[in-house]
């Protein structure tokens, strides 16, 4: 007979790679507890009852029992009964997910509190003000976050109570105060509920865990996925520990700390600490908190306690780790730790630093940074001596240089950004509701909070900007508007640059100037500039043993010889995509291009040709000139040939106006007859690419003739041209062999004519589901594929990008239909299965067959990976992005490495 399944697992049972089953936070308590740390005991109740509880709509059969069991366990550790009128055992009931979601989901404290037990809380702790303390926390906390009451109501009865104390501070009210306020949130409770506060303390461990699955499908927390990629599928898990009190006096506290300044990745003690405070409370930024420093000062056994852990941990993890304790009356206590989020600098800095500190190798140090974190490193910085005001100062919460109009929630945050404003989000502290606005805005700053509050993790995570704790601004959302310390007030809409790096806010907007990562990449970086604290070392160690792995190949989509020059400089290893069309859009070349669409005889054609033949050539010639050496792909004309005539209403105007004077013009006459002529209802699907190289005689060959001209003139001038001959949008492979017969014509007469060997590859774009279907076939006419994955993405899906991203796009997001735009990640079940088709059939036709990808795809982290898995050569991509392939096409290489290992 088979087992029945587990779902609860004491803190004693686990590890820390046992996330899958039981989330960080209870994988790494079960890791503390077993590196013998001090850790209050508890159990985790896994994700798969969570999974079956948001399947089913209740819990597993066996969950009550387990849980019964767990808990007369714990009782008997403890020495206490949960909830009992005399000697009560209290428990926290904590989310925990497998990856981290600060914030986005529930916790509540105190479990077990009652209007009969917090008596004997008191009798307990000695401290009558520490147990209604306690009590008005859990009212508030289970209100909110079971019972689903708006929590501002709870915040106003607390503001009623301080102001009728007249004091801002809830460390003024005493305990009959806290009496009285827990007698008037259970009256919120009831009245908004209908339902008064549970008494019975199973019933409130029951509801708290039944509210932390519901959790994992609020609306915050799938925002929050979405934002991060994270599956919706995993489910958390659940957390019930014993409490530990960090608000029983002066010699209790409680932080949050980090092995390392995870803003910059300094070595070094960094924190936030609050005395005679509850968790929440230092995430919350509710009251701003101390330097983790000024815990030496005030408990000198705990300080040098916590800083052994803080290195065991940080030894044990070979990481950056985020640690939660509590002191109670001087008993240092640990209640989490994770890898820590970082700031995409700290990656950087921390990776390189564990290599030299011999915890990891170069590999493990490339797998610990992203492409994404790269591209923000990119990203320009504030002028150092620009003419700006300066009106407050903040901590440096999360590096960047972000410029918008102050917004001070998140409605508007997201209404202005969605018309096309770049918005500052101001707060006096930020809590989970604010994601929608944090994602919307350029940046966040707050009034109140350090390091680890709310505004900061998230933002580090997200790879905002964010200032927190600027003290000297008074944020009044009601009226919308903030104050500065020397009276300035500054309204909704007014605009403010804020500087993650320095913690300080600038009036009005400040001038920018590159990254210095931007500036080691150009080659611009000057000697003895500021290399941002080793930042840009860091960066260079990691790209160098990146390219040394990775075995997909960058290559750019590049039009001219200054972008081929730029991505050159990049690390780019040759032109993956030369788009020609770019070419005809000046004036002079406009006309030409019109002269051969109006031609209605031979004659008039070769005439058009032969006067655009010397302008492509030149073209040519300085691409190849700045990639010599390198291969250089020239996709021939592709888009549909209206694009290169006037505008229809422009025209048709145009002309009614010259007949109205009686004055036609002929050449107009003739134009608007072509663009009648032209007309196409969905043009990207009509005359374009190949066709258009079949339709119009002598087109397709003017511009091989180009290429080849233009290779045989750097040859004999000593060069090394090595181009390559790309037909777009072709669906069958006759189309191809028709228009390959031209070109190779083309080729052998410029070969004879300059007496220079060309060795020139012709190739085909992918870029129709039917080519990738036939590609067994189109492969024995072509050297090389490139799949055009924009345009593959767009039939395959049936719609076109340039309209649904506007029309539906966010909500096919919001409703989880797409987790990410599949023009922004490749969509593995469906495009991703023709390309490894297309692959496969091709390589089975011709061995030696290269492949490469030239859409947007090719830059994307994620879908570098998938290239590098189904084999292609290489991917192409924007100059900017060509760092960040290289680094993702070394992390592909490690990580196939090590699966294959496996």
């Amino acid at each position: 007979m088979a087992s029945q399944q587990k779902f609860v697992y004491s803190f004693t049972e686990g590890n820390k790679d046992l996330k899958d089953l039981l989330g960080g936070k209870g994988a790494n308590l079960a890791e503390m507890t077993n590196l013998g740390l001090p850790v209050p005991p508890g159990f985790t109740i896994t994700t798969e009852a969570c999974k079956v509880f948001l399947e089913t709509g209740s819990e597993p059969t066996s969950l009550h029992e387990e849980i019964s069991a767990h808990l007369d366990a714990l009782e008997q550790e403890m020495g206490k009964k949960l909830g009992q009128a005399d000697n009560p055992l209290l428990v926290s009931v904590r989310s925990g997910a497998k990856f981290s979601m600060p914030g986005m989901m529930d916790t509540v404290l105190n479990i077990g509190l009652s209007d009969a037990s917090v008596n004997g809380l008191v009798a307990q702790s000695g401290n009558e003000r520490f147990a209604w303390d306690s009590y008005r926390r859990l009212v508030q906390m289970f209100g909110k976050t079971v019972l689903g009451v708006d929590g501002e109501l709870f915040e106003e009865a607390l503001d009623e109570a301080k102001h009728a104390k007249g004091t801002t501070s809830d460390l003024d009210l005493g305990a009959e105060d806290l009496k009285q306020l827990v007698d008037v949130f259970k009256g919120i409770v009831e009245r908004e509920t209908g339902r008064a506060f549970p008494q019975d303390p199973r019933e409130q461990m029951d509801l708290a865990i039944h509210a932390v699955f519901h959790s994992w499908n609020g609306d915050r927390a799938r925002l929050y996925r979405r934002q991060e990629r994270i599956p919706n599928n995993l489910g958390t898990a659940v957390n019930v520990c014993s409490m530990v009190f960090g608000n029983l006096g002066e010699d209790s506290g409680t932080g949050v700390a980090f092995t390392r300044d995870p803003s910059t990745g300094a070595q070094g003690v960094y924190g936030d600490y609050l005395s005679n405070a509850q968790g929440e409370d230092v995430v919350a930024g509710i009251r701003n908190t101390l330097p983790l420093s000024e815990l030496e000062k005030l408990d000198k056994k705990s300080y040098d306690e916590l800083m052994t852990i803080m290195q065991t941990l940080e030894n044990h993890y070979r990481d950056l780790c985020d640690i939660e304790f509590t002191i109670e009356r001087g008993k240092l206590w640990m209640l989490q730790t994770r890898v820590g989020k970082r700031t995409a600098a700290a990656a950087f800095r921390i990776a390189v630093q564990l290599v030299d500190q011999g915890l990891i190798d170069l590999d493990e140090a490339l797998m610990r940074v992203t492409g994404g974190q790269l591209s923000q490193l990119m990203f320009p910085r504030f002028a150092p001596n620009a003419e700006s005001k300066q009106i407050a100062r903040g901590l440096a919460a999360s590096p960047g240089a972000a410029i918008g109009k102050i917004v001070f929630d998140s409605y508007t945050a997201v209404k202005w950004s969605r018309s096309g404003e770049k918005v500052i989000l101001v707060r006096r502290e930020t809590n989970p509701d604010d994601l929608d606005g944090m994602i919307a805005a350029e940046g966040i700053l707050t009034s109140r909070g350090g390091k680890t509050s709310h505004a900061a993790v998230v933002a580090r995570g997200m790879g905002k900007t964010c200032v927190c704790g600027a003290e000297e601004l008074e944020v009044d959302t009601k009226r919308r508007r903030m104050t500065t310390s020397d009276g300035l007030v500054l309204e909704e809409g007014d605009v403010v640059s804020i500087d993650g790096a320095t913690g300080k806010v600038y009036l009005g907007e400040v001038p920018v100037l590159p990254s210095a990562v931007v500036e080691y990449f150009e080659g611009t970086l000057h000697a003895g500039a500021d290399v941002q604290g080793g930042l840009v070392q860091a960066v260079h160690r990691l790209m160098s043993h990146a390219d040394g792995r990775r075995r997909l190949a960058v290559r750019a989509n590049a039009d001219n010889a200054e972008d081929g020059g730029r991505a050159r400089r990049y690390g780019a290893q040759g032109i993956g995509l030369c788009r020609t069309e770019h070419m005809f859009l000046g004036e002079e070349r406009r006309k030409e291009v019109e002269h051969l669409i109006l031609a209605d005889n031979d004659k008039d054609r070769e005439q058009a040709l032969s006067t655009l033949l010397p302008l492509q050539k030149g073209d040519f010639l300085e691409l190849f000139q700045a990639m010599d050496g390198l291969p250089v792909t020239v996709r021939l004309l592709d888009p549909p040939l209206h694009e290169f005539l006037p505008d229809i209403t422009e025209l048709s105007v145009r002309v009614a106006l010259a007949e109205a004077r009686k004055d036609p013009n002929e050449n107009d006459l003739r134009l608007l007859q072509a663009v009648h002529k032209l007309h196409e209802q969905n043009p990207m699907l009509g005359l374009r690419g190949v066709r258009l190289g079949l339709v119009i005689p002598g087109l397709f060959g003017m511009q091989v003739r180009a290429i080849a001209e233009a290779a045989a003139e750097r040859k004999l001038a000593g060069g090394d041209p090595r181009p390559e001959v790309m037909i777009p949008l072709v669906g069958t492979v006759q189309e191809l062999e028709l228009v390959r017969d031209e070109c190779e014509r083309v080729l052998a007469e410029v070969a004879r004519s300059t007496g220079v060997r060309l060795d020139i590859k012709l190739g085909t774009m992918i870029e129709l589901p039917r080519a990738a279907v036939t590609a067994g076939q189109i492969a024995e006419a072509a050297e090389f594929f490139s799949f055009g994955t924009n345009d593959l993405t767009q039939t395959v899906w049936g719609f076109s990008r340039d309209d649904v991203e506007a029309s539906f796009f966010t909500a096919y997001l919001e409703k989880g239909i797409f987790g990410v735009s599949p023009f922004e990640t490749i969509d593995r079940d469906g495009v991703g299965s023709l390309v490894k088709h297309a692959v496969e059939a091709g390589r089975a036709t011709r061995p030696d067959l290269k492949l490469g990808v030239c859409g947007e795809h090719g830059g994307d982290p994620e879908s570098v990976h998938f290239f590098h898995e189904v084999g292609l050569d290489y991917v192409s991509c924007s100059p900017f992005r060509i760092p960040v392939a290289r680094l993702e096409a070394g992390r592909a290489a490690i990580e196939t490495a090590g699966s294959d290992s496996r």
